[in-house]
């Protein structure tokens, strides 16, 4: 395969999607920014994210001013992004980094010594911000690296043999800009499914290509089935407002805002039993469906409990205003809970 740095980096500057974390050609772009966006774009497609990054900038425009925000205020405006530990290492990471100066480290290794980057997000952020001649290799990556080579070995466990490769690719110059152009094409033109090798500028160096064999790479190990948890939200109402717990800070959700309930088992809850859990002492009452979530490793199916109160002041947790139930910061499982029972109370 001839140039293919090359073929990649003209293709990049012809088709770029526009992305507000994106600095034009020739410009420098800002580390700040850059650290930003990939911390958000972890898991998370880049339609989503835009929305998102534009508030957190607007709200907090550099490192210092993100770390002099409160934790609970970041984590509101995470909320809905999903995988909540990144919005706390978001916020301890721009502690650290104000503290040293306020200035990124450059290297990989001194980057992943930061809270919440590991070896990929080190790699984007030393190659685009920094220059360094790194590969961050993120599934799309591995997706075009797979197919380029002909790797038939299934991921995961082809993943070294990957980076490899793909650190084999990168040029001199240019070393953002090629990896970007290279998360680009595999999230444009290598997808997943029915990859568009006819606008692609390295089919004719591709391995995978020749041998009609691309839709079939990269291949991956079968993934376990994600197993099926059950709990029960008891959604207690007051004057207009709604109780509101807080989540321990380590561990899923940690230390986000919830709506109290039971935790989260294999088997359904009965009533008698998930009772126990319940805030108070009221007459609740079940809400027809359910809400169904899916996390990484497991599904969440929750059942809901009405119930209006008169009192309650003792009780544990917060009273929020249905009003503000929007800009508190729930995470999206509980928005579910949410919308589910103030549709029925």
């Amino acid at each position: 395969m001839t140039n293919p740095a090359t073929k990649l980096l003209k293709w990049y500057d012809a088709n770029a999607r526009e992305l507000p974390w994106r600095a034009a050609p020739g410009v420098v772009p800002d580390p700040y920014r850059v650290w930003l966006s990939e911390i958000m774009l972890q898991q998370t497609q880049a339609v989503v994210v835009a929305p998102y990054y534009l508030k957190f900038l607007g709200r907090w425009p550099t490192v210092q001013a993100l770390a002099a925000a409160e934790l609970d205020d970041v984590l509101a405006a995470w909320a809905g992004l999903g995988y909540y530990a990144r919005g706390r290492n978001l916020h301890r990471t721009a502690q650290a980094v104000t503290e040293a100066g306020g200035r990124f480290p450059e290297s990989e290794v001194a980057l992943r010594a930061l809270p919440g980057i590991g070896v990929y997000t080190a790699a984007a952020i030393a190659s685009i911000a920094f220059g360094a001649r790194a590969s961050a290799v993120d599934g799309n990556v591995e997706r075009v690296v797979s197919r380029l080579f002909a790797v038939t070995v299934p991921i995961p466990k082809s993943r070294p043999k990957l980076r490899t490769l793909a650190v084999s690719l990168v040029p001199l110059q240019r070393t953002g800009d090629f990896a970007q152009g290279l998360i680009e094409l595999g999230a444009t033109v290598c997808t997943a499914r029915s990859p568009d090798c006819v606008a692609c500028p390295l089919s004719d160096g591709c391995k995978a290509f020749a041998k009609g064999s691309q839709d079939r790479l990269p291949r991956r190990v079968p993934k376990q089935e994600r197993p099926t948890r059950h709990g029960v939200c008891f959604w207690l109402e007051r004057s207009g407002q709604v109780l509101l717990g807080r989540r321990p800070p380590r561990g899923l959700l940690g230390g986000m805002l919830e709506i109290p309930g039971t935790p989260w088992e294999a088997k359904s809850w009965g009533q008698k039993s998930a009772m126990e859990f319940a805030p108070t002492s009221a007459d609740w009452q079940s809400v027809p469906g359910e809400v169904r979530h899916t996390f990484t490793h497991f599904h969440l199916v929750l059942t809901v409990m009405t119930a209006r109160t008169r009192s309650g002041g003792n009780l544990a947790g917060t009273w929020v205003a249905l009003d503000d139930l929007e800009t508190a910061g729930l995470p999206s499982v509980f928005a579910k809970v949410s919308g589910l029972a103030r549709a029925k109370v």
